[in-house]
């Protein structure tokens, strides 16, 4: 059996702005000190697969416009809003008052799994993956309302960051849509 790829015109893909005028997904991203502008990149990418609100990008993490970010995002850095923040701590506090709930990625002694993670559609949620060696900081987990874990298998205790993004993204929003 002959099965042909589709092309781009035929997957019936929002436009940028057809993206930013759509009903918000109750989704945002977090992104603790990410050190590598390609991992940012990759995140956004998948941030505009699963239709998230926005990226928040803190501390250290590089901003668009750079040709590292949108070498891995292909665009999405344009069509996702994002914002910049200096402190995430802060910047968790300030979502969690405006009626976020806001998750850590991170392995931690009352973590679940994100097969036992339940989202609700309606609410606000913000998920927030950390650098590339250290992960979330121990100071923005301790603010967050929980945090979840993607079961692993192997000999390795951690996933590449945007790897982890795209499999934490696609799950909750599958959850959700």
């Amino acid at each position: 059996m002959k099965d042909r790829k589709l092309l781009n015109s035929e997957l019936g893909r929002l436009s940028a702005e057809q993206y930013r005028a759509a009903r918000p997904s109750g989704v945002e991203v977090i992104l603790d000190n990410i050190r590598s502008a390609h991992n940012v990149g990759s995140i956004f990418r998948s941030s505009d697969a699963f239709r998230i609100d926005r990226v928040w990008l803190c501390g250290i993490t590089p901003l668009p416009p750079t040709a590292e970010i949108h070498k891995t995002a292909l665009g999405a850095e344009d069509s996702v809003r994002w914002e910049h923040r200096d402190d995430t701590v802060a910047l968790v506090k300030e979502l969690q008052a405006e009626g976020y709930t806001v998750v850590s990625i991170e392995q931690t002694e009352h973590s679940v799994s994100l097969r036992d993670f339940h989202c609700d559609f309606g609410k606000k949620y913000a998920f927030v993956f950390g650098n590339e060696v250290d992960g979330v900081s121990q100071e923005v987990v301790d603010q967050c309302n929980a945090s979840i874990e993607i079961p692993q298998y192997g000999t390795k205790h951690s996933l590449n960051v945007s790897v982890c993004a795209g499999v934490v993204l696609w799950a909750i929003t599958d959850k959700l849509y």
